[in-house]
């Protein structure tokens, strides 16, 4: 009788070994990711995450430098002219919002932290304007916490490698962590949001130049033809990417 096509269920330690295969694989892919801002101090990088809301992180690093030249410190900020501020940020979009929320963290922060961003969870995400994630980016860069941002690639593509289920950033953090070994959740949360940029698209993934297929219970979802895929694939890693996607599908294990 021919054995079942049908894939026995993975095994909780089947999980965390192929997400930690993952993991390595990925720092072949991309061992310079980074936080995208551009930022010199945690202020400026709390700043640019709030900023970041609804925008591209491009468009925010066109904004801040001439907003963090005129705006040095939280007090800066909190005693900010509204209608100057508001013109600076107008290109971010929802300017009004932002600068709101720029002045009341500034506030914030001289009222309760002396100026000063905290480097704890349970503090940062007491500020107006700051959740998880924007506290998560903010340790995990600024104070070498590690910590997993869980934006909208980071939840797109864990849950296509099948590392969770949840829709809630929360718990996708938490089931994540589980996971991965905490000193890797920051250049975790990095190189997964860099390889969904680049390759793990939302509407048509690459999948025929992805390093990541044999990892991957979703590979075929996209693109699959190679020559095809190579073109979707993004940034100036593309012919990284493509050529140990190329190794990978002529048999060779990465990790």
């Amino acid at each position: 009788m021919a054995k079942s096509a049908v894939k026995q269920p993975e095994t909780r330690l089947g999980l965390v070994r192929r997400a930690r295969r993952t993991t390595r694989v990925l720092a072949l892919g991309y061992p310079d990711a980074h936080c995208e801002l551009n930022f010199t101090n945690p202020l400026e990088l709390l700043v640019a995450v709030v900023l970041s809301a609804q925008t591209t992180d491009v468009r925010v690093n066109q904004v801040t430098p001439a907003l963090f030249r005129r705006y040095r410190t939280a007090l800066d900020f909190a005693s900010a002219d509204r209608t100057e501020l508001e013109e600076i940020l107008r290109p971010t979009g929802f300017y009004r919002a932002k600068a709101n929320s720029v002045m009341g963290l500034g506030a914030a922060l001289v009222e309760r932290f002396g100026g000063e961003v905290p480097g704890r969870l349970e503090d940062l995400v007491t500020l107006p304007g700051v959740g998880r994630k924007t506290a998560n980016v903010v340790l995990g860069d600024a104070f070498g916490v590690p910590g997993i941002t869980v934006d909208t690639h980071f939840g797109r593509l864990t849950r296509r490698w099948g590392w969770t289920t949840e829709e809630d950033p929360v718990k996708v953090e938490r089931e994540v962590g589980g996971l991965v070994e905490r000193r890797d959740w920051t250049l975790i949360s990095h190189r997964t949001i860099f390889h969904g940029r680049r390759v793990c698209h939302a509407r048509t993934p690459a999948c025929g130049a992805c390093l990541l297929a044999p990892l991957c219970p979703s590979y075929g979802i996209g693109q699959v033809d190679p020559a095809k895929a190579q073109k979707l694939v993004k940034g100036d890693e593309a012919p990284h990417l493509i050529e140990l996607a190329e190794r990978v599908r002529a048999g060779e294990k990465l990790a």
